[in-house]
């Protein structure tokens, strides 16, 4: 089995590739470096897996996301095939008995992230493996015109010293500067480069200007009963928009970085299975997801930048159906917009803030701190220093992007307790409640202090080495603590964060502040482009996207917001139909589309025409009315 295909049909149980993928795999195979940019859907990592699979030895794959690794690592076991990521925040004798495996126990796939590779004896180790391949995922961060600028990045080009393989660097979204960037600084010799369109030709981007969101929402999802997706912002948004969409009778879950991995499961399996036909998220959710019944992708606020617009829509129509991204906003006041998201970009002084607070929160002393892994809870520590969650979460991505810190989102409960009752009497206890014997023993054999002093567990650990569940640990704690057996105090954490560099304040700190203004700056760029496609009524939104990332000759989609309102062929009895109805009276868009028999896409761009034309107006009871 050493042909591409026959490894597809094996492992992928598909029997033929997707436009270029093949292409790719046997330019790779030829050991030529490649650069591959391949649009959201496209099937990226089968560029660097198969052939990886072919040829012996292990292949070397350096990826910025952490979720991202964890998801492609788990769905390689899935198929049987062996593979490693080395994340943050695990000890240096568990990453040293993880590369033993790799070395001899017949792995295939190194998951790294950049920093990893800046550890000097991390690298040292994989230098002495069986490299076949190195794949640099979302190659598009080593630019600074990308929206996730790493300089660890940089380093990945010091690796052609020690390997003479063919290295293939792969992004879904970069704009012309940035893919010049990737081949420069990568040092990729003469590579070849593979671009797929970034047209959808059965995707139709649609900009839905409403006052009223969660009526348009519901007219959608009344009219099309098939999997959607909707963005939010935040957390809470998630929780609020989920139960709202289950009390108006659809069924919805949510999903966002802050659920625990079992939660996580739970949510998205729902949506999967069609148990939920609803999922609201944030941009946590989606990497390596490939749903491909998928026919609404709504986002509730603007996107940051066109680059993550782009990824999370084309989550929407993988099948090939049509389908459709829907962006619902208000009238725009594009000032106002800018001067609120750059008042939310972290700045010199507040960055320098945040990391003060943060040595204070931890307690760590000048020069300390070095390799000491800590937990925190956001929610908490903001509300201490009177800090916008929003920007100090930013603040400890951007640390944790210069390799400052480490950061991992989790959830984990941080329990400290001490035993009030001699040791006898709790194996007393212990025999009279059998249930809860296997808690109590556990943590009496892994921390001996606990009687004599308050002593910091794991609850994870705990769940892990009795065979029971975190939660039944914590219901095990607060039972204790009830009848007086233990002094407890339980604090629930959200993040973790692993010191890469002894602390020392403003050195720290200056040394990077160039860095975060010039990613402010391309930051705003990028909102400005993102406002501009939201506000451009004079072009298909498929070539404006197209445009953004270098094509130059797109042709207009037909099926978008724009390409609707122009397209002369579109009956006007949608149209006249509507003012009909409105000549008898006022009426809202849910009464509106009870009366007609068209289609919900039908009906909102028909009425978005008649409100652009000042046919109708939208009067003080948000009603439709003819003028």
């Amino acid at each position: 089995m050493n042909q591409p295909l026959d490894v597809l049909k094996a492992h992928w149980k598909h029997d033929a590739f997707r436009p270029t993928q093949e292409e790719i795999i046997n330019t790779v195979l030829s050991g030529k470096d490649t650069f591959a940019l391949l649009p959201t859907g496209g099937g990226k990592s089968i560029c660097f897996q198969i052939p990886a699979l072919i040829k012996p030895g292990i292949c070397l794959v350096i990826s910025p996301l952490v979720a991202l690794m964890k998801d492609q690592v788990e769905n390689l076991k899935n198929k049987n095939i062996k593979a490693i990521a080395l994340t943050g925040g695990i000890s240096f004798e568990e990453t040293n008995n993880l590369l033993d495996n790799c070395a001899f126990g017949g792995y295939k796939f190194l998951y790294v992230s950049p920093e990893r590779l800046q550890q000097d004896w991390v690298l040292e180790r994989i230098k002495n493996l069986n490299v076949n391949l190195v794949a640099i995922d979302e190659a598009h961060c080593i630019s600074q015109w990308g929206h996730d600028f790493r300089p660890a990045y940089l380093k990945i080009a010091a690796l052609k010293e020690y390997f003479s393989v063919a290295f293939i660097a792969l992004t879904a979204t970069a704009t012309p500067r940035v893919q010049t960037d990737i081949c420069t600084l990568l040092k990729l010799e003469n590579p070849t480069i593979f671009k797929n369109s970034f047209a959808r030709e059965n995707l139709g981007y649609h900009i839905i200007k409403t006052e009223d969101k969660l009526g348009k929402l519901k007219q959608i999802f009344l009219r099309n009963p098939e999997p959607s997706i909707v963005y939010v912002k935040n957390r809470k948004s998630c929780v609020e928009f989920s139960k709202t969409f289950t009390d108006l009778g659809f069924t919805a879950t949510y999903y966002h970085g802050g659920l625990s991995n079992k939660e996580k499961e739970k949510n998205m399996n729902l949506w999967l299975e069609e148990k939920a036909k609803i999922i609201v998220a944030t941009n946590a959710f989606g990497m390596g997801i490939d749903k491909p019944n998928v026919k609404t992708v709504v986002h509730l606020q603007i996107p940051d930048n066109i680059e993550n617009y782009y990824q999370e829509a084309g989550r929407a129509g993988r099948n090939g159906n049509k389908s459709f991204a829907l962006l619902l906003t208000p009238e725009i006041n594009s000032e106002n917009l800018k001067n609120y998201f750059i008042s939310n970009l972290p700045n010199k002084e507040f960055l320098h803030l945040v990391y003060k607070n943060l040595n204070n929160h931890f307690q760590i002393a000048y020069g300390e701190g070095f390799q000491e892994l800590f937990y925190l809870n956001l929610n908490q520590f903001c509300a201490k220093f009177n800090l916008s969650v929003t920007k100090t979460f930013a603040c400890l991505q951007f640390l944790d992007r210069q390799g400052i810190i480490t950061l991992n989102n989790l959830i984990s409960n941080k329990a400290s307790l001490q035993f009030l009752i001699e040791s006898r009497e709790v194996i007393r206890y212990c025999s009279l409640n059998v249930k809860d014997a296997a808690v109590i023993e556990t943590i009496l054999r892994n921390y001996t202090g606990v009687f004599e002093q308050v002593t910091i567990i794991n609850t994870a650990l705990i769940a892990t080495k009795s065979g029971t569940s975190e939660d039944k640990v914590i219901k095990v704690l607060n039972k204790l603590h009830s009848q007086e057996i233990i002094e407890l105090k339980l604090q629930s954490n959200d993040i973790s964060i692993l010191y890469n560099e002894p602390r020392e304040d403003s050195y720290t700190i200056n040394r990077v502040v160039k860095i975060l203004e010039n990613q402010n700056q391309i930051k705003i760029e990028q909102y400005n482009q993102m406002l501009n496609f939201v506000s451009d009524n004079s072009k298909c939104k498929s070539v404006l996207i197209s445009n953004y990332f270098g094509e130059e000759n797109a042709k207009a989609c037909g099926i978008c917001s724009y390409c609707n309102s122009k397209n002369k062929s579109e009956p006007k009895s949608v149209s006249e139909s509507i003012q009909n109805l409105l000549k008898k009276g006022t009426l809202s868009s849910n009464e509106i589309e009870n009366s007609l028999t068209f289609s919900t896409e039908e009906i909102i761009f028909a009425l978005q025409n008649l409100l652009e034309n000042d046919f109708i107006f939208l009067n003080a009871s948000n009603k439709y009315q003819i003028k």
